[in-house]
């Protein structure tokens, strides 16, 4: 019999549970990923020298973006398994510790927005003008940085709860402020890059202050409290026992980019072979956010289900996860494979980008659906507390054996180039095999049965 008083991610059906909690997310992140596209394509049609500024801030601006998110996904682990623990205090208190340390975490950046922002922008660049633009868009984008730390605590705080509409709302918010405010800034007041940056942290800002809103005066199964709860190392240590691995998953990205570009420096087109990584990258979003979105959904019911010993649903919710992601990464490798020339239109390509993009899109997408349950395998270790195995695994996927393949390809041909991507999700995806069947063994079939 079900008992409503329980949280429902210990009753609920959990295909519906599941759809229930990842629509939401896989909505807003399809949302930021129109976000990331429009916003090129405006920064493009205002200079090419300003996207060329704004890609030299691209690598800074991820690993704010990874330590935001990565601290943001250790406070959802701990919550939801605390909470499926029946530990409500501690479960305030990892909630209460995570608002201090998104404050603490802007501070940072601010400090290094102050200092670092022009060595760095001039390391990658002799032309005055793009440097100019690179070290506007950058320092803005770091020094108001404090609605993206904010917001984004506020919003795995409450995803870990189980509540994925309120989070939805915020994301939604700040993307459709930038996207209505980037074409003022850029276009009509003629402030270009530097107005695409104010864009952007307007969007934070106000996404962060609804979120604030909803904290403070809406009704929680967490609530924040600095009066009872005393600041804890040892909460800050295990919100990093997962957050410290996710930071170093996300920031692998633009270690991978930069290293990938210099390799593909050696082929006599490299400026518009780099100019398809990236367009790849931007257009790969809208088939890995949606999984991205779904992994929001699954990562609390997973980490709440550990937490209270019932394995049976927790095995049933990943193999519904693997499912829904296959799902969404066929229906990606289907339209790569059909309309690449559609696909890098948008970005108005010429004839020599659009022959060496169409054999590019045609051949990384086959990395997708082996990259669709490595996923499913990496949100599934870090809602169970075991942070190091997703960061290995992502290791695998975007480093280790990705830069190496691509380097021995490149002396084959360019095209061969793009088969490194496909090779590191396979080699990936059976690591991720060996460790789930590893944990699965030690941990995961010793779990209490679920109670009649």
């Amino acid at each position: 019999m079900e008992n409503k008083s329980e949280n429902k991610m210990g009753y609920a059906p959990l295909f519906r549970l599941i759809i229930s909690m990842s629509l939401p997310a896989m909505f807003s992140m399809v949302i930021q990923a129109l976000y990331n596209i429009v916003d090129s394509i405006f920064v493009s049609q205002y200079s090419k020298d300003g996207l060329t500024a704004v890609s030299l801030a691209f690598p800074i601006q991820m690993f704010l973006i990874a330590v935001a998110v990565g601290t943001g996904v250790g406070i959802n682990s701990l919550v939801s398994r605390r909470l499926g623990e029946k530990k409500y205090y501690e479960a305030n208190s990892a909630a209460t510790h995570g608002l201090v340390i998104g404050v603490l975490n802007w501070i940072v950046f601010l400090i290094l927005g102050l200092t670092i922002v022009k060595p760095f922008i001039n390391a990658f660049t002799d032309n005055s003008h793009i440097a100019e633009m690179g070290i506007d868009y950058l320092s803005i984008i770091m020094i108001y940085s404090f609605g993206c730390f904010i917001e984004v605590i506020i919003e795995k705080t409450l995803q870990a709860t189980g509540n994925m509409i309120f989070p939805m709302i915020f994301m939604i918010t700040g993307a459709v402020t930038n996207i209505i405010l980037d074409p003022i800034f850029i276009f009509t007041l003629d402030m270009g890059v530097k107005g695409a940056a104010i864009a952007t942290v307007i969007g934070q800002i106000a996404s962060m202050i609804l979120a604030l809103l909803i904290l403070f005066l809406k009704k929680h199964e967490v609530h924040i409290s600095f009066k009872n709860v005393k600041f804890s190392l040892a909460t800050v240590k295990n919100i990093y026992a997962v957050g410290i691995p996710s930071i170093i998953m996300q920031s692998i990205t633009s270690v991978m980019l930069m290293l990938v570009n210099i390799i593909l420096k050696k082929f006599s087109n490299s400026d518009v072979a780099i100019s398809v990584l990236n367009v790849y990258f931007k257009l790969q979003s809208f088939v890995f956010m949606p999984c991205f979105g779904l992994n929001q959904g699954l990562l609390p019911i997973m980490g709440f289900n550990y937490g209270a010993k019932n394995k049976e649903r927790l095995i049933t919710t990943i193999k519904y996860g693997i499912s829904i992601a296959l799902c969404i990464m066929t229906l990606g490798t289907v339209t790569f494979l059909s309309v690449p020339e559609l696909l890098l239109g948008m970005f108005n390509a010429d004839a020599q980008m659009m022959d060496i993009g169409r054999v590019a899109l045609r051949t990384i997408c086959v990395c997708f659906i082996p990259a669709a349950v490595g996923i499913i395998f990496i949100s599934f270790f870090q809602a169970t507390g075991h942070g190091l195995r997703s960061m290995l695994i992502s290791l695998l996927r975007q480093l280790i054996v990705l830069v190496p393949s691509a380097f021995f390809l490149s002396f084959i041909s360019l095209d061969a180039v793009w088969f490194a991507f496909p090779i590191a999700e396979a080699m990936a995806l059976l690591f991720a095999i060996l460790l789930f069947s590893d944990l699965y063994n030690k941990e995961i079939k010793h779990l209490g049965k679920p109670a009649a």
